[in-house]
């Protein structure tokens, strides 16, 4: 079984960031001001063994593989940030393929989202704008294939693994899947292997689509409209746990808190689906570094209470794949401080995560 966690390469300036939000501006920027909003809330999360890092050190690169591998962790899923020939954040990744270090496993899930200001993919002050198109999609495929054939490259017998966080955003999901395999197999390769994630409450077949699975997006949070109070049967029900684990109503007024553990007891009890689906854990989710309003919270999560929903996800993907080269497991993420979402070490918990990462899946 193959351990595959999310990488966000934002942890270096860019000239398009340094426009928007102002010069040297990286994820740091948002991480370092964040505020606990309620008693008990843990913000801000703030590295410990590897600091505020820049990616474009090659030795923060060597010592975050280092980790991840002592742990367990297969390979790292870079975000890839493509634009109509254009790349942000590009830098780190170009890096690892050009210098062969370090030596661990990736593969690429193309964020073809709107680069906006709001985190959230949408029309509002957009900074980069996504303009699918055919056209676009031979080009992007073109400069994949030098990526697609590195050694360390994930592949599922022989096929590169190629990730799609929006398919709905794609005009032609099955054309595009169509081009990009046959011009993957003319460059020597047995086929292209295609998974769209399950974000966004999207979750559209995907052989219906061209591609050939999915992979599910932890914390997969039930759908509620904003303010929360609105739906009034999961507000109780939530309202009645919170008031537990001792928050107020003022807390979740202005964002939607969730308990770690009922969102991981419901993705646990997720039926399984008619296709393949790659399952996704999570060691915490937390965006109000990012959003003063509407942030989703993930409270009360633990190391034990993470490496639990781990081992039984693992032990679910060695029983439903057959196929050894899918027993593929996903973790979100390696590195999303922004979002309180992270497998490196903090101030708080040390590396607990990781060594309950290496405990449940030495255990699974």
């Amino acid at each position: 079984m193959r351990v595959v966690a999310f990488y966000l390469p934002q942890f270096h300036p860019i000239p398009e960031n340094d426009r928007a939000w102002g010069k040297g501006f990286t994820e740091w920027s948002n991480v370092v001001k964040a505020k606990p909003l309620f008693p008990g809330h843990y913000q801000p999360h703030l590295p410990s063994d590897l600091g505020l890092y820049d990616l474009r050190v090659p030795e923060v690169r060597e010592a975050q593989a280092k980790l991840a591998r002592a742990s367990g962790i297969s390979g790292f899923c870079y975000y890839h940030y493509w634009f109509n020939g254009q790349r942000l954040l590009h830098r780190p990744f170009e890096e690892v393929l050009r210098s062969g270090s370090p030596d661990f496993q990736f593969c690429l899930c193309w964020a073809n989202e709107n680069w906006t200001r709001r985190w959230d993919g949408g029309d509002h002050t957009v900074i980069m704008a996504q303009q699918h198109s055919a056209e676009d999609d031979e080009i992007h495929i073109e400069h994949l294939l030098s990526a697609f054939s590195d050694k360390r490259y994930i592949k599922i017998n022989g096929r590169p693994l190629f990730l799609v966080y929006r398919t709905a955003l794609l005009p032609a999901p099955a054309g595009t899947a169509d081009l990009w395999r046959k011009r993957v197999e003319a460059a020597g390769f047995p086929g292209l292997y295609l998974a769209r994630v399950e974000s966004w409450g999207d979750y559209t077949v995907p052989q219906s689509i061209g591609f050939d699975a999915a992979v599910e997006f932890a914390p997969d949070f039930p759908i509620l409209p904003r303010p929360i109070g609105q739906r009034w049967d999961l507000l109780v029900k939530i309202q009645n746990r919170l008031r537990s684990a001792g928050l107020t109503s003022s807390v979740y007024a202005a964002h939607q808190v969730h308990l770690y553990e009922m969102v991981a007891e419901r993705m646990l009890r997720k039926p399984s689906p008619a296709f393949r689906r790659f399952r996704c854990v999570t060691p915490g989710w937390d965006n109000s570094p990012r959003r003063t309003e509407y942030a989703r919270i993930l409270h009360r999560s633990t190391p034990q209470a993470f490496g639990s929903w781990l081992r039984a996800m693992a032990r679910e993907t060695q029983m439903s794949f057959e196929e050894e080269d899918e027993q593929l497991l996903f973790i979100n993420a390696w590195n999303e401080w922004g979002e309180g979402n992270h497998l490196e070490p903090d101030q708080r918990w040390g590396r607990a995560y990781l060594e309950a990462t290496d405990h449940a899946l030495r255990g699974a």
